[in-house]
Order: C-alpha cells, then sequence, then structure tokens
C-alpha cells in the first residue's frame, strides 16, 4: 500500500494544472486506473485528480504546506466507511471547507450583500442530470458552510444507456463505479436536498417554498432556466418555488469587471485563479466557481439577482440585468 501511494503521489505531482484544452484529470487513463488499483481495499475512487502546486495569488488557494487531496465522494453521499483507515484519509479530503479558505485580509473590500447565504449550483448531464452539487457560502464571511453532493439516475433511460453514457462521461476521470454506487432518483435527489436545506435553515415547508435570505449562484442560465424544468417533468414531479430566482455569475462578472467572460474557466483565467481538479465533474466545478465567487466578493462586487421566472407562466424568464452575456 505504502509503493502504491508514493507512486500516486509522483503521478499527481506531474499533472500541470492547465494541461489541457478542457483541463481535464487525471492526465492518462493508466493514472485513472492506479487511481482505481489504490482505492480497491477501501471502496471505489471517490474523484478527480490535480494539481499540487500552490497558485501564485493567495485568496482562496490551498496552503503551500498541504498537499491537494480528491474530495471522498461516497463520504459526500455519507456511505464513506474508512474514515478510520489512515490511508484513505491521507489520499482524499473530506472537509470541502478546507479547499476553499479565507483570511481576514479577504474581507477588507467585502460588501453588504442582499442575501444572507449563496448557494452555488452546477449541474452535470446533458440528457438527463447526472449529478448535482451545492455548496453553500456565507455572504458575510465569505467562508463555505456547507456541501450537499448526490449523483443522480436518470429516470428514462435504459440500463445500456446509462452504463455507456457514464462510462464516457465520468470514466475517464474514474468515478464512474461510485457513481453507480450511490446515484439516485431526481424525485429521491429533491427530498433530500429540502431536508438539508431546512437543516440550515433555508427553507421549509411552512413557507411559500422559497428561500430564506439565500440565492442560487450559477455559471450561466442553462441550469436552473433549463435544466432543472426539463428534469422535473421527466422525473413527473413539480418544479420547486426556489428554482424561480438566480444568480448568473457571468452575467455579474460583465458587470463589475467590465469583461465578458464566457465560462467558469474563462473567468478563473482572468482572474489568475488555478483551476483544481477535474473539468465537468460537477462537485470540482462547484467548488471552482465558489472560488471565483469569493474571489469577486473580495473585489467589492455585490452579487444581486439577474434572472425570475413569471409566476404565471414558469416557461417565461426575466433577465434582471441590461448588459449580459447572451
Amino acid at each position: 500500500m505504502a509503493s502504491a501511494l508514493s507512486a500516486f503521489r509522483v503521478s499527481i505531482s506531474r499533472i500541470s494544472p492547465f494541461r489541457a484544452k478542457h483541463f481535464s484529470y487525471p492526465a492518462t487513463s493508466a493514472l485513472a486506473h492506479s487511481y482505481r488499483v489504490l482505492c480497491s481495499s477501501s471502496h471505489s475512487v471517490s474523484s478527480s485528480l490535480s494539481d499540487t502546486s500552490p497558485s501564485s495569488f493567495s485568496l482562496m488557494e490551498t496552503n503551500e504546506n498541504q498537499r491537494w487531496r480528491p474530495m471522498c465522494l461516497y463520504y459526500t453521499h455519507g456511505k464513506c466507511t474508512k474514515m478510520d483507515d489512515p490511508a484513505h484519509l491521507e489520499v482524499f479530503n473530506h472537509d470541502c471547507t478546507k479547499e476553499l479558505p479565507v483570511t481576514a485580509a479577504d474581507l477588507e473590500r467585502l460588501k453588504p450583500q442582499e442575501f444572507d447565504f449563496f448557494l452555488v449550483l452546477d449541474l452535470e448531464g446533458k440528457v438527463e442530470i447526472l449529478e448535482f452539487p451545492v455548496l453553500i457560502v456565507d455572504a458575510k464571511t465569505m467562508q463555505v458552510v456547507d456541501l450537499f453532493h448526490r449523483f443522480v439516475r436518470p429516470t428514462k433511460m435504459s440500463e445500456q444507456a446509462i452504463n455507456k453514457y457514464i462510462e464516457g462521461k465520468y470514466g475517464e476521470v474514474g468515478v464512474d463505479r461510485v457513481w453507480h454506487d450511490t446515484a439516485i432518483p431526481f424525485k429521491q435527489v429533491v427530498d433530500e436536498f429540502e431536508s438539508w436545506l431546512a437543516e440550515h435553515g433555508l427553507w421549509g415547508k411552512e413557507t411559500d417554498g422559497t428561500l430564506n435570505d439565500a440565492a442560487f449562484i450559477t455559471c450561466g442560465n442553462w441550469d436552473i432556466k433549463t435544466k432543472i424544468p426539463e428534469q422535473c417533468v421527466v422525473a413527473n414531479i413539480n418544479l420547486p418555488q426556489y428554482f424561480m430566482e438566480w444568480i448568473n455569475l457571468k452575467d455579474v462578472y460583465l458587470n463589475f469587471y467590465g469583461r465578458e467572460a464566457r465560462g467558469m474557466v474563462s473567468m478563473m483565467k482572468q482572474c489568475g485563479i488555478r483551476l483544481m481538479g477535474s473539468h465537468h465533474l460537477g462537485i470540482d466545478d462547484t467548488k471552482n466557481i465558489t472560488r471565483v465567487v469569493q474571489r469577486m466578493l473580495a473585489d467589492g462586487a455585490v452579487l444581486k439577482l439577474t434572472a425570475r421566472r413569471s409566476k404565471s407562466n414558469v416557461r417565461n424568464v426575466e433577465f434582471l440585468f441590461k448588459n449580459r452575456i447572451k
């Protein structure tokens, strides 16, 4: 086990944070295989791999004395059975807040926000939703409060189509097995998500179904405007009222910095933030978007709602910024 762990460290230390245009990790299928072998004695691979070097920017970056570790995706689903295994704990992270630290200096230009909390969301899945990750960010401290993460089992796709899709999307980064081990139907995801929101006092059935002093942040309109309503139809459930409005970070970024960024990677490049983890693994993208959110808050941005659905017809969306990404 020690030799495997050593080889694992050497392998990930060679990966560049900007290795290829898609910023996909691990660098090779062989590395993904070695990652699975390393975890086979506990449970399957739990996240993607990334660069271990600290960024030249101090804001929200990994401490120079700490090695970046992928998140245990069994842990995010409440199914990690290796919390007493030193080898497992050496390889995998079980606390998302450590990846997104904030210092006193970061708060110097922080401005009052319209919401107490932000819910950073980045879905994965084109045909149906495959991954549903959300991070709570405290608007007053910029600290990450908690993480909700679920893999989602499609409702209408055949098992053959699911297997092929998951192998293609998650196989390269070595999380296809953990997806199959943990994925649950979308309706169950929504139920568990609402319980999680209620635990944090951000939502309750006794209210009108909207969020309490919180707003979703997405990198684009697609996640909440398009995909969630589509998935609700497929899953035969009503669209939850808390998905009636949101903040498109692209629009706020454009108006605050006066420059256009078409996606998360562009924002990170322009801000000099090093990408961590695997692009298009939802949990990693959500954490990277959160790092952009933290940077913008630290620079003095006020994150306001950018889109709102019509109550009479949820298909109609009003975009609240005149200057926006189209």
